[in-house]
């Protein structure tokens, strides 16, 4: 380096000690300077015995030699092929096996130098370990002394570049850069929570001297990132609620009974408390932002137009944001419907819309002869200009984030006032991802189902069932009652991309999936096997919007008795005279999406059932199914799912809502994400946007972490 200082941006290839291959290799891990190499942290460690002479060895104990390859050979006859080698350390033999594993000839051979980790057993005369642990050591190791008993990191790493290899880049730089860290939490406010500095965290990760060093510093790197995010959460709260302002809207008696008139059905106790708790918000010169729950059927949509009618009663606009064409279209015909002989203007904007009609359509919401705008990401695009937004609904929120919320809120024709936002979801949410997800919103539940809505009957069947559940469908059918089937792809290799993201995956090991099943073939099966002379339609989102329209209208009209279909109709679509939802391959879904697919039968006056079918190759593929099977309250079974998938796995990867955290885990962290946001509250009502100069350091890397992803160029 030519005499230069190290600091923590100092290149990885400029690092003393490290050759040009090795900074080749951690450069390709994503480790390009000191500073993310010290943060490229194991993702476990495991605990390594101290070495023994093969002289001390005794049986049937675990131990660790080291020594040299002298004789190696294959013997492939017989049922077990195996490889067997002999390693001396000088003070004995130690016959080594290894069955099933002929590649491991590829890399061991005499003259190699091998630590091997297994248990001893006597073997005749001698000493035989089976299908040990074992990786090559270099001469210079092989004759320094023998080690002792450690917690060894094992670092994320490629086939070119094993953690042993990274481990050894690890030694000779990270002491460098732990001298160099900074701690951005008070000495006196760690000492009350019992964290160990940050420096000395990153040491025990890198180089711990027992499991408890382990646990300590984990805990106080999964702190870091959660309260960062919840510092972050609550200053964007703070911010929305003591800097901005939205128009206060008229309501009172008059208007709510006006518009209550509007409704299709008297609103249920739940649904009545969540409309006060909005129009009270709405009622403020402070912007609502306001998270609705509601599990499938519950009435969500009727809410959001009660809270949009505020609105338009106060001479403003209100806009509703789903996050596809087809569920977009679906809301504005159903609100279309709803104010059949109103005054209030509705339109829509997708994405599909032909040229010449946006243009009209944003012309008319510019001047404000729009007073209802329904719409996807369409909504986000800069020519997009309301006259007077004061309300903005987003449903399905988990589909968006806060910087879509964001990006709503600048639609505002006056800079000095934002628009209220509402955000909904049917996919009910556990309360640990709620706080984390959505920690800056208030949190309104509707719970219950409509009157007339019924539980669903729902069972798991095996492809070879597939006669009998159609068996049981057909004279459904012949009753005029209609049904739904769902497969995973629109044609085979072409995989619908909203359940790719929400699959879950499968655990090692696991038995080969057969192709996905799709509508076409499915579609084709049907009308030659299981249900012919029955008038089958198929619906996806490859369809223009016209086909869908015409498909959707057929089908609500009773002249489709059988809609087969991908996730597009998982949420929004009502149709009383579908009774039965056949879900194929459904050990690709999620739960919570099982869910909102059985949400869409069960809204008449008939008994209406759910058909999972499917081969799972896991036990945990078949308790998810189950879990549907015998749980028909959609939080609970969000509860489940986020105990057998995770987070990330329960929204998938191209969730916006979710943090990317390196070390904290939401279910294992849950009394560690309350404390951070007890903690975080707190500072922030003492310091709203971190300003004193002693918190500039907490910031800088709270922005870093998390400022993008809450939205926070706008605060502080």
């Amino acid at each position: 380096m030519s005499g230069e200082a190290v600091t923590l941006v100092t290149p990885i290839e400029a690092l003393p000690g490290v050759t040009e291959r090795q900074a080749g290799f951690m450069r390709s891990l994503g480790v390009t300077n000191l500073g993310r190499l010290v943060a490229y942290l194991p993702m476990r460690h495991e605990r390594v015995e101290g070495e023994t002479p093969v002289r001390e060895m005794k049986a049937d104990t675990l131990a660790t030699a080291r020594g040299e390859i002298t004789a190696t050979r294959p013997v492939r006859r017989g049922r077990s092929p195996r490889f067997e080698a002999v390693l001396h350390d000088g003070t004995g033999r130690l016959d080594l096996v290894w069955f099933n594993q002929m590649f491991v000839g590829d890399r061991v051979a005499p003259g190699v130098f091998l630590r091997v980790e297994g248990k001893v057993r006597r073997r005749g005369p001698g000493l035989q370990m089976a299908n040990p642990r074992w990786h090559v050591v270099d001469a210079a190791q092989a004759r320094a002394p023998a080690e002792d008993a450690r917690v060894r990191p094992v670092y994320p790493a490629t086939a070119d570049f094993s953690s042993r290899q990274i481990e050894r880049v690890m030694a000779k730089c990270v002491p460098l850069g732990l001298a160099l860290i900074d701690d951005h939490l008070p000495e006196a406010f760690r000492r009350e929570k019992a964290m160990p500095e940050l420096r000395e965290a990153y040491r025990m990760q890198h180089a711990p001297a027992d499991e408890h060093e382990v646990k300590e510093s984990r805990r106080r790197l999964a702190y870091d990132e959660l309260l960062m995010l919840q510092l972050g959460v609550h200053m964007k709260r703070a911010h929305l609620r003591t800097r901005l302002k939205a128009p206060a809207l008229r309501w009172g008696e008059a208007i709510d009974a006006h518009i209550r008139q509007r409704l299709p059905f008297t609103l249920t106790p739940s649904q009545d408390k969540v409309v006060k708790e909005i129009a009270a918000d709405l009622a403020r010169p402070t912007p609502a932002n306001r998270l609705i729950q509601g599990d499938v059927g519950s009435g969500k949509t009727v809410v959001a137009l009660y809270a949009m009618l505020m609105a338009v009663a106060s001479g403003c606009q209100g806009s509703i944001m789903a996050p596809t064409e087809i569920l977009a279209e679906q809301h504005h015909a159903s609100i279309t419907r709803m104010l059949a002989g109103s005054r209030v203007r509705v339109e829509l904007l997708t994405g599909g819309v032909a040229r010449d009609q946006r243009e009209s359509v944003l012309a008319r919401l510019a001047s404000g002869e729009i007073d209802i705008l329904v719409g996807t990401h369409a909504l986000l695009t800069e020519d997009v200009r309301f006259s007077n937004l004061a309300v903005a609904i987003i449903d399905e929120q988990h589909r968006f984030g806060v910087v879509q919320r964001a990006s709503l809120r600048a639609k505002a024709s006056d800079a000095s006032t934002t628009p209220h936002v509402l955000v909904m979801t049917a996919t009910p949410i556990p309360r640990t991802l709620a706080i984390t997800l959505f920690g800056d919103l208030d949190v309104s539940v509707i719970g219950g189902l409509p009157p007339g809505r019924r539980p669903v009957m729902t069972r798991v069947m095996s492809s070879g069932e597939r006669d009998v559940v159609y068996a049981e469908v057909l004279p459904l059918l012949e009753e005029g009652q209609q049904a739904y089937v769902v497969a995973p792809a629109i044609d085979t290799g072409a995989p619908e991309p909203m359940l790719i993201q929400e699959a879950p995956r499968e655990p090692a090991g696991g038995a080969p999936r057969p192709p996905l099943r799709d509508c076409r073939t499915v579609a084709a099966e049907l009308a030659a096997t299981y249900l012919p002379g029955k008038r089958i339609g198929v619906m996806h989102g490859a369809l223009s919007r016209a086909a869908r329209e015409t498909v959707m209208e057929r089908f609500r009209r009773g002249e489709i008795d059988v809609l087969v279909a991908t996730t597009v109709i998982e949420v929004g679509v009502d149709v009383p005279g579908a009774t039965v939802m056949i879900i194929e391959q459904a050990d690709r879904f999620g739960l919570s999406q099982l869910h909102q697919l059985r949400g869409r039968v069960g809204r008449g006056d008939k008994p209406s059932r759910c058909y999972l079918i499917a081969d799972p190759t896991t036990d945990d593929a078949m308790a998810r199914l189950h879990a549907v099977e015998a749980t028909p309250d959609g939080f609970a079974l969000a509860e489940k799912d986020l105990e057998l998938r995770g987070p990330g796995e329960m929204f998938g990867a191209r969730q916006s809502g979710l943090p990317p955290f390196k070390v904290a885990d939401l279910m294992r962290d849950r009394e560690l994400l309350a404390m951070a946001r007890r903690d975080a509250a707190a500072w922030i009502e003492r310091s709203p946007v971190l300003a004193n100069p002693e918190e500039a350091l907490l910031k800088r890397r709270m922005l870093k972490a998390y400022g993008e992803h809450l939205g926070l160029a706008d605060v502080g």
